[in-house]
């Protein structure tokens, strides 16, 4: 692997100071109650009024610190292993590495945008620098130009594909709901909004994200090589983005939120999502590393 030093000299740095954001936002205290503030629409939003989030919405703030969990306990350790894992060069190692890093990016990217200013702001500057260079230079490790040979046959492709085209579509219309039924009733503001200037979230997902994990899942139904690149580390993603959300949705249940019906659907989402990964990955043939492989030792996927 030609840049396994520097790509992992990136992912440590990047685990390091998420630790140190994801830490600051879990254990930090400071300031006092929660308290109303009426936004520049006039709208009456709950401010948490404590720790790293203060000043965020009271909701938003305990999604944040449930994410900081996620992150600090499961995400940079994977992250970790992974890099120590690089090394070997294989290809199994270098798709799931990817796929981690690609959350640290999206985390710290939305942090940047959404999250009111605070004392971390550099810090999550850092991450999303250091999270995207290490992310992309890792795919610059994959030879795609006969990548779905390295896949042995059996792979339920367009299952996989079709679940990714699905989940994408899904949320879409989720985040579409939220932002056009103000538009046609005429209230034009979500309320979803608050104090914030934007729907930050919903709106680099329907631009960015979303697509990405939709085209994901098309290139793969395809059977294109660049699918089984863009599948896997997407499926690797939305592990641990999905485990996220279950952990907010626990958080907000705990603050006496109604989470009903998204209490069943995200973990549905998270299981279906565990299952293909694992699937995917399992049809890797064993041993193989980013170098070509003649198509004469591995068989296609089907």
């Amino acid at each position: 692997m030609k840049n396994f030093r520097i790509i992992s000299i990136l992912s440590v740095l990047t685990a390091v100071f998420a630790g140190i954001a994801a830490a600051a936002g879990i254990f930090y205290s400071t300031g006092g109650e929660s308290y109303f503030y009426e936004s520049i629409r006039g709208q009456q939003v709950e401010i948490y009024g404590r720790g790293l989030y203060q000043h965020m919405s009271a909701d938003v703030a305990v999604q944040g610190i449930a994410h900081d969990y996620v992150t600090l306990f499961i995400a940079i350790p994977a992250l970790l292993i992974s890099t120590y894992l690089l090394k070997n060069g294989k290809l199994r190692t270098i798709l799931f590495h990817a796929g981690v890093l690609h959350f640290f990016f999206l985390t710290f990217l939305f942090y940047i945008n959404m999250g009111m200013f605070n004392a971390m702001f550099l810090v999550y500057v850092l991450i999303t620098s250091l999270s995207f260079f290490a992310f992309m230079i890792t795919l610059f490790e994959v030879d795609l130009s006969r990548l779905r040979e390295k896949f042995l046959p059996g792979l339920k492709r367009k299952l996989i594909g079709g679940f990714l085209m699905f989940l994408s579509a899904a949320i879409a219309l989720l985040w579409l709901e939220i932002i056009v039924t103000p538009l046609v009733d005429g209230t034009i503001i979500p309320a979803s909004v608050e104090h914030y200037t934007s729907l930050t979230v919903q709106g680099l997902d329907l631009s960015i994200f979303l697509p990405i994990g939709f085209v994901s899942g098309l290139l793969l139904y395809k059977n294109r090589n660049i699918g089984y690149l863009m599948a896997a580390v997407t499926l690797v993603f939305l592990c641990f983005l999905m485990t996220a959300l279950v952990a907010k949705i626990i958080a907000m249940a705990m603050t006496g939120v109604n989470v009903i019906p998204v209490v069943f659907i995200i973990p549905t989402f998270l299981v279906l999502v565990i299952i293909s990964t694992i699937w995917l990955f399992r049809k890797i043939a064993p041993g193989v590393s980013t170098q070509i492989y003649s198509a004469s030792s591995i068989q296609t996927g089907t």
